[in-house]
């Protein structure tokens, strides 16, 4: 299980509360569950690689037919990195999956930040 500071962890319970009302606010659960499928959905079992790692900010990911229109979600969300810069991409993704969950009306999820960025990333992207 991941171990985050509480530091980090005050940082993702503000995130939370963030997401809450611009996905409220924008009606945008749809898009952010997706947002947050497709990130992880690069997990391979058999190389253990992919998953949720970020990655899906990427314009050689975001461009691909199966993640049409997905740059809409990785905007929004870049609205929350710029306010909670010490979270990661790849929990700010999964974080958005979860909070949309909840702002569609389903359960309360429990959240355990601290996912592994395991690609590095180049002066553009950050």
């Amino acid at each position: 299980m991941p171990v985050v500071d509480a530091v980090y962890s005050a940082e993702i319970r503000k995130a939370r509360r963030d997401l809450h009302h611009l996905i409220s606010s924008k009606s945008c659960a749809p898009i952010m569950l997706r947002l947050a499928f497709h990130d992880a959905a690069t997990y391979c079992k058999e190389t253990q690689t992919g998953g949720p790692n970020g990655s899906i900010r990427k314009p050689e990911e975001f461009e691909q037919s199966v993640n049409k229109g997905l740059k809409t979600a990785i905007d929004f969300c870049e609205q929350i990195k710029l306010k909670h810069p010490i979270i990661s991409y790849a929990d700010i993704y999964q974080l958005a999956g979860v909070v949309a969950v909840e702002v569609a009306g389903g359960p309360t999820i429990e959240f355990i930040p601290g996912r592994k960025v395991l690609f590095i990333t180049s002066p553009s992207v950050k």
